[in-house]
């Protein structure tokens, strides 16, 4: 059977959070220096506004986004409460941090839809290791917090309106194709953050009703080594009571899934469904 896996001691899993949030936050800065606003792709968040202001005024990206995060963040815990903490505080003043000592680097592609793409990329990857770290880069999506509070629309949609005016105003003070190309930025920004909390495996989850209930049960319990659920189902038409096993394997086990219920049983009625994501014994533990 799979030996089960000891967790982390909490100073150790604190330590872990605050890596990734330092390691994310970076990820970040050196996609924004090397992609995103040499190219003028304003895709968003408080680095879109950054780029408009550098293009404007000439104004140091770093600096915009310390003039601005540090008083949303004061916002967020005076008008939210304290729950951002020290982890979101640290993601605040990191991130721009790095900007400002990464501003120099020679910029990756001069391709605005390479910029974009591969400035998306790197923010998702980035903000996606950040979340891991159970904090925020701050910015915008406090400043949605707060507007939902006291609005009343849905945090989504107080997002996507920040996000829609930054992306407005690139198009105003850049062009609609600057606009467009952050745009795609956004989209790629958020599969990537999508990508990140998910993970590539993909497993799936099987529900079978069959005669032969207990042979597939201990089939997958011996021979796949997957845990399994019975569930109580009745049949539609004869109002029979009809056991349902539930299960969930990875992609590589999932073939011989199928064959051990043909063999079993080739009457039975197997239903499969993707799972994004699985945590528990077996699988992911977080």
């Amino acid at each position: 059977m799979r030996r089960k896996s000891q967790p982390l001691h909490p100073k150790m899993e604190l330590v872990i959070e605050y890596l990734y949030i330092l390691i994310g936050s970076a990820i970040v800065a050196v996609a924004f220096n090397l992609f995103l606003l040499p190219n003028r792709v304003a895709s968003g968040g408080v680095s879109g506004i950054s780029t408009i202001a550098h293009a404007v005024f000439g104004w140091q990206p770093a600096y915009v986004q310390w003039a601005l995060n540090i008083p949303l963040f004061v916002a967020g815990v005076v008008l939210l409460g304290r729950q951002f903490g020290m982890k979101t505080l640290v993601g605040t003043l990191f991130l721009p941090l790095v900007v400002y000592f990464t501003k120099d680097v020679e910029p990756a592609t001069r391709d605005p839809l390479l910029g974009s793409l591969f400035g998306g990329i790197g923010v998702g990857l980035g903000l996606g290791i950040v979340f891991r770290g159970k904090a925020s880069t701050g910015g915008t999506d406090l400043a949605a917090q707060i507007i939902h509070k006291y609005t009343g629309l849905s945090l989504g949609m107080c997002v996507v309106l920040i996000d829609g005016l930054i992306v407005s105003a690139a198009a105003f003070v850049f062009d609609i194709e600057q606009a467009l190309y952050a745009l795609i930025g956004l989209y790629v920004t958020s599969k990537t953050i999508d990508l990140v909390q998910v993970g590539l495996g993909s497993s799936k989850m099987a529900m079978i009703i069959t005669n032969e209930e207990e042979k597939v049960r201990r089939a997958i319990l011996h021979e796949i080594d997957r845990g399994v659920t019975r569930l109580s189902g009745y049949g539609g038409y004869t109002d029979h009571e009809r056991p349902v096993l539930m299960c969930v394997v990875q992609q590589a086990e999932f073939t011989k899934l199928k064959q051990l219920v043909k063999t079993i049983d080739p009457s039975a009625f197997v239903i499969v469904m993707n799972a994004a994501e699985v945590l528990g014994e077996g699988f992911k533990r977080t």
